[in-house]
């Protein structure tokens, strides 16, 4: 008799592709069944210093560049910030939304769209490409794990300050400045630093992308969420960031807190890690060749070569606050310090040419995401589904009582950032629109601000169309552990979010 074994197979979750592919498929399907539809856009020609008015069948009119011509569509924003380049994006003009013939996209889209998608996140992708080179040039030269001994050496007993710290530096970044999609260069130096210190992949995410988002979530002055949706909604930014610099204090507070409970609970128990099973394959991964055991000489050129890393990193955050810069100038200036690391690091040049590409290679599936992600919204786009979501959502709030309407708008923009994951894209498409809907409810329009912040964030901690994927990829971590992560922090931004909506309608 022949003894056969039944195989168990344990079920693994679906990765960031199988995702975002039957996203693709969903968003396909949402413009067969939503029906088609449009505002009059409204934009800035910087060239002829003149307005440019699209209505929904796509006709172009041109007026002139004055406050007058904004007044008579409504729109509540000073010319100045067109003229100044602060609103770039095309602005939808209240009260003009029609219904158009049905848009629907096939399956040939699918991959058309991710093509576009990826030529059209071309400047994110460089630069996570020459990231990842410039780290491989820097592993091969010994100086990541020369500097990783002597850290784990001088942290023993205090490991938990450091995550505080990241947590801290990461919250100021997002509030101010609006860090999120430039986090994912922290990863490559601050990943192994964590391994180190004895934590594992979710704290690594947590400590960067979560301490960060929720900095972004409660904005104070960040140029791209709360500034840009204030001057959309025709109020100065400053109105309202008393409410959003105590939110953002007891945010940065419960991220800290959680993440020291999750902390302790693996130094305990290295068991109750939500990523245990992948613990081995995650730390070959970022710690492959360095033994924290052996002794590296922290030489005089690794230490320069460290700290010309080091420097990157509050250069291109200056870049970004103060000149102007994007994905192209960010790229460039680590490519710039690269390229001084290569004739500093004393490797042959082949051998420097080599480490740059395998170091390029493996983020290679992480741009690809980038890609599949874009290119979600622009089916949704070309479907002409986001606009008439944004009119249904509009028409639902509308003569609500001040907190229900408060509260709803939030929720309301919980949904539409997983339609239009981006802050500044969704606040020139929305903010026109919901925020008049305050004066008719007789509140402050800086509340229909802070409801999109909190509501819009909450659910790009989740949603697979925004940086999630990108950074879970990077990380080689499954969607349904990060859920399980990040829930408690989502639950909470829209329960505390709607305590704070609240109480600032009841002190009016």
């Amino acid at each position: 008799m022949l003894l056969t074994k039944e195989r168990t197979r344990t079920f693994q979750f679906p990765t960031a592709f199988t995702i975002l592919f039957a996203i693709t498929l969903f968003a396909i399907g949402l413009t067969w069944i939503v029906p088609a539809g449009s505002y009059s856009k409204l934009s800035y020609d910087a060239s002829q210093n003149t307005l440019l008015v699209e209505n929904p069948q796509g006709d172009v009119t041109i007026v002139p560049a004055n406050q007058e011509e904004l007044k008579k569509r409504q729109i509540n924003i000073g010319i100045d910030q067109f003229v100044n380049g602060t609103i770039r994006k095309p602005i939808a003009i209240p009260d003009t939304y029609e219904k158009l013939e049905q848009s629907p996209k096939g399956l040939s889209d699918i991959a058309i769209s991710m093509v576009e998608g990826t030529v059209e996140g071309a400047d994110i992708i460089v630069f996570i490409l020459i990231l990842g080179g410039m780290i491989g040039v820097i592993n091969r030269t010994g100086a990541f794990n020369a500097g990783l001994v002597t850290l784990s050496e001088k942290t023993k007993g205090r490991e938990f300050l450091f995550v505080a710290l990241v947590c801290i530096v990461m919250a100021l970044g997002g509030t101010s400045c609006g860090l999120e999609e430039e986090a994912v260069a922290f990863y490559p130096i601050l990943v192994p630093i964590f391994l180190t210190l004895g934590f594992d992949s979710i704290v690594c995410v947590g400590a960067i992308f979560l301490a960060a988002s929720i900095g972004t979530a409660f904005s104070t002055i960040n140029p791209f969420s709360v500034v840009i949706a204030s001057n959309a909604a025709g109020i100065s930014f400053t109105e309202g960031i008393g409410v959003r610099t105590f939110g953002l204090a007891v945010g940065m507070a419960v991220v800290i807190g959680y993440l020291y409970w999750y902390c302790k609970k693996i130094k305990a128990d290295p068991s109750f890690s939500y990523t245990y099973e992948d613990r081995d394959a995650f730390r070959e991964r970022f710690l492959k060749g360095k033994d924290l055991n052996e002794k590296v000489p922290f030489t005089l050129r690794r230490k320069i070569i460290l700290t010309l890393f080091a420097i990157a990193f509050p250069m291109m955050i200056w870049g970004v606050s103060t000149q102007g810069w994007w994905f192209g100038q960010m790229a460039a200036s680590f490519l710039a310090i690269a390229i001084v690391i290569i004739f500093i690091s004393g490797l042959r040049e082949k051998e420097a040419v080599e480490a740059f590409t395998q170091g390029a290679s493996e983020l290679v599936a992480v741009s690809l995401i980038i890609g599949m992600a874009r290119g979600v919204n622009i089916i949704l786009e070309q479907g002409m589904v986001s606009d008439t979501i944004l009119a249904w959502a509009s028409e639902l709030v509308a003569g609500m009582h001040g907190s229900v309407f408060a509260v709803s708008q939030m929720f309301i923009f919980f949904l539409l950032g997983l339609v239009v994951p981006s802050s500044s894209g969704l606040a020139v498409l929305s903010m026109p629109i919901m925020a008049p809907l305050a004066d008719t409810v007789m509140i402050p329009r800086d509340i229909v601000v802070s409801a999109y912040n909190w509501g819009q964030y909450a659910m790009l901690f989740l949603a697979p169309t925004g940086l999630v994927l990108v950074t879970l990829q990077m990380l080689d971590i499954p969607f349904n552990k990060w859920v399980k992560f990040v829930l408690p922090i989502v639950l909470f931004l829209l329960g505390f979010g709607s305590l704070l909506l609240i109480a600032q309608v009841m002190m009016l």
